[in-house]
């Protein structure tokens, strides 16, 4: 399938000298959620600025929809919908107000059918007339949200668009955002809560010092890099490993009353079996046990540290 986005070979060095972007090479497919992970000041922002004709590059090529963001700019922005960190918004100007003149920027006609629909999609109708100034920041963010989905735009990008936002309203955002990509829109999302891109994103890329480490299925990437603990809970304390364990990476934990089994979800998970029967054949026993995997957060931590 024809990427909906084509990043080549994306520099970006700015006037003080700082390179925010090594040579970034990077594809995203029409209609997923696609996560943007990495600490602050990874370029995150940077790359996402310019392919939104924000930030100038320093060399390389981007399209969107087969559109070149230098050459072709007007075509390849008018695809593009960006809710930015910082809520920017007229505070005087109801919510209708602002959102339809957000369509307006894009050469579209006014719309009030469309404009109704995107309101209610994001449970923002019933606050059509309220100036933005009355509302809580999690109903402004969603204003943003709106404003960057009156021109009907084909790539949303989230850029971490639940900061500052309650619990009940990020679900509903994240229902709304789910909605859109069952629409064909493609959404991109850069979030501190890793565990929302855990949720949300089909696909998730790593960026750490200008560089992106990693492009992944997020089931692929969690198996490849996951790893899993089968944790024993024992009868009797233990206060020291017999040494015919040492083969296995195990550790005692909870003042030697959990044995604790680390392997990789690819290649030693059969030794399972064999451990269990070393256990027993020991004499150690135990009245429970339960596994555990990695999460994205424990392999994206694991990734930007290898880095340093």
């Amino acid at each position: 399938m024809q990427p909906i986005i084509r990043v080549e070979g994306l520099t970006k060095t700015y006037a003080s000298g700082r390179q925010a972007l090594k040579r970034i090479d990077l594809e995203i497919r029409k209609g997923e959620i696609f996560a943007l992970l990495g600490p602050n000041g990874a370029g995150k922002t940077t790359l996402i600025n310019i392919i939104c004709g924000i930030v100038t590059p320093s060399s390389g090529r981007v399209t969107v929809g087969g559109h070149d963001i230098v050459r072709d700019w007007r075509a390849a922005r008018a695809m593009i919908g960006l809710v930015p960190q910082e809520l920017t918004t007229t505070p005087f100007e109801s919510v209708r107000q602002t959102v339809s003149f957000s369509r307006g920027l894009f050469g579209q006609p006014a719309g009030p059918a469309r404009i109704e629909q995107v309101l209610r999609d994001l449970t923002l109708w019933d606050r059509r007339d309220s100036k933005i100034v009355t509302l809580s920041g999690g109903m402004k963010r969603r204003v943003l949200i709106a404003k960057a989905l009156a021109h009907d735009p084909q790539v949303l990008f989230l850029d971490e668009p639940t900061a500052g936002v309650d619990v009940e309203l990020r679900k509903d955002m994240w229902d709304a955002v789910r909605r859109l990509r069952d629409s064909g829109v493609t959404i991109i999302l850069t979030t501190h809560y890793i565990e929302e891109a855990e949720l949300m994103a089909e696909r998730v890329g790593v960026i750490d010092r200008g560089e992106i480490i990693v492009v992944e299925d997020k089931h692929a990437l969690m198996r490849k890099l996951g790893k899993k603990q089968l944790a024993l809970h024992l009868t009797a304390p233990l206060s020291s490993l017999p040494e015919k364990f040492s083969q296995y990476s195990l550790t005692l934990g909870k003042e030697g009353r959990e044995l604790v089994y680390t392997y990789d979800t690819q290649e030693e998970h059969s030794r399972i079996p064999e451990l269990l029967r070393e256990v027993n054949a020991a004499g150690i026993e135990f009245n429970d046990l339960q596994t555990s995997q990695s999460s994205l957060e424990d392999i994206f931590v694991d990734l930007v540290g290898r880095k340093k």
